[in-house]
């Protein structure tokens, strides 16, 4: 079974200045640690809420090889909230379904679902998907968007991702 290699992203100023502790970025690797059943190579950033840094961290992630990088945080309407922006520019490709799918279960949960903006795209070699920095809600749209991560992955050329049916099905078209 292929090793799999996932960035996790937090952007955070607070975070990133110790003031207080990351647990966004930790939610992302427990829930894909109860997701997959491969091995994993986690590369973890918690980094400040500025569009060149997180440009640079992306492009980097993507550059060592990460098949999948989640980011948390950054996606609201505040003025520093630019992970979105920061993603947009690192992808040669969107995936806009994946907003669209994380904002219409997040709706079931909190009305001000419809301020996120979070996004996915490929840069390079690599799946991006932006997150929403509470860890509630990162699960939350992680079990709506993900049963289609593995197959994206395979369709870019990523490695194999094999997922505990028991805790997430995930979705591949029937082999010809």
């Amino acid at each position: 079974m292929d090793r799999i290699k996932i960035g996790v992203v937090t952007t955070s100023d607070r975070a990133s200045q110790g003031i207080y502790e990351d647990i966004s970025g930790k939610a992302i690797i427990d829930t894909m640690k109860a997701y997959l059943l491969n091995e994993c190579d986690y590369e973890y950033r918690c980094i400040a809420d500025v569009q060149e840094l997180i440009e640079s961290t992306l492009t980097d992630l993507a550059q060592t090889g990460c098949d999948l990088i989640v980011t948390t945080g950054g996606t609201g309407p505040a003025p520093r909230d630019v992970t979105t922006e920061a993603t947009e520019n690192v992808c040669h490709k969107l995936l806009p379904g994946f907003g669209e799918q994380m904002r219409a279960v997040s709706l079931r949960h909190v009305p001000t679902a419809i301020l996120s903006r979070q996004t996915a795209g490929i840069c390079q070699n690599s799946l991006i998907i932006n997150l929403p920095g509470k860890p509630s809600a990162i699960r939350e749209c992680l079990d709506a968007v993900f049963p289609a991560v593995p197959y994206c992955i395979d369709l870019i050329g990523g490695r194999y991702m094999e997922a505990d049916e028991s805790v997430i099905s995930i979705f591949r078209p029937k082999q010809k």
